[in-house]
């Protein structure tokens, strides 16, 4: 691919339409919404940018950079160690699940697009039970094997779960279009913030700090109803 067919490339895996059930996740915030905690597009600005810095930036963004240090080197079990690491944070059973069952669709639907590209190494070790395949794992391999930069990969998922938690609100929360795109456009210049949280820590010193978000994401497979899986 030469680097005009490669961003776009990158764009297909980050486009909202993305069948791969982000559309079937709340990640706790349907739980949120019902209990009063969550009322207008100002506390879910507040939210998003807490989940950005507190948790996508420190814990999600440590697989994609390990992707991208032991991928190239081959050193697979390296890479299963610190996503095994960043799963066994996520405190709810159906974020866990919501998490791989993501990961594990944008993994086959990538392998279905780029059939040239190199799938196996997560392949096998997904069906061997020695990986999650996970949502961040699952981006961070395709961007590498699409040949994006690190930065770019982990800019990517930001705006990926950014845009995936407006696309929940508008379904929750009294706001329309045009408002959820104004969250989208205040909130992507934050991304550059989170970049350099990343860079400062290791794979393995990933780490999450919302205990809020965590406790409306074990509390949603309780409420009387729901819209989402989690």
């Amino acid at each position: 691919m030469n680097d005009n067919v490669r961003w776009l490339a990158m764009q297909q895996l980050l486009d909202s339409a993305l069948p791969i059930g982000g559309f079937s996740h709340s990640f706790g915030l349907e739980t949120m919404v019902q209990e009063g905690r969550m009322n207008h597009s100002s506390q879910l600005y507040d939210y998003i940018s807490a989940m950005l810095l507190q948790s996508w930036a420190s814990s999600d963004a440590m697989v994609i950079k390990a992707v991208y240090r032991d991928a190239p080197a081959g050193d697979w079990e390296r890479l299963w160690s610190v996503e095994r690491l960043v799963q066994v944070q996520r405190i709810a059973s159906e974020t866990r699940s919501g998490v791989e069952k993501m990961g594990r669709r944008l993994l086959q639907l990538a392998a279905a697009i780029h059939p040239q590209l190199n799938w196996m190494p997560v392949m096998e070790a997904m069906r061997a039970g020695r990986c999650l395949a996970s949502h961040p794992l699952a981006h961070g391999y395709a961007c590498w094997q699409l040949g994006a930069a690190e930065e770019r990969a982990l800019q990517g998922y930001f705006y990926t779960c950014i845009v995936t938690c407006v696309n929940s609100a508008l379904r929750l929360m009294p706001i329309g279009q045009t408002e959820g795109q104004s969250l989208i456009a205040r909130l992507a210049p934050l991304t550059e913030r989170a970049m350099e949280l990343a860079s400062q820590l290791e794979p393995e010193e990933a780490y999450a700090n919302m205990p809020m978000s965590e406790v409306a994401m074990i509390r949603h497979e309780r409420l009387y109803s729901r819209l989402f899986m989690s």
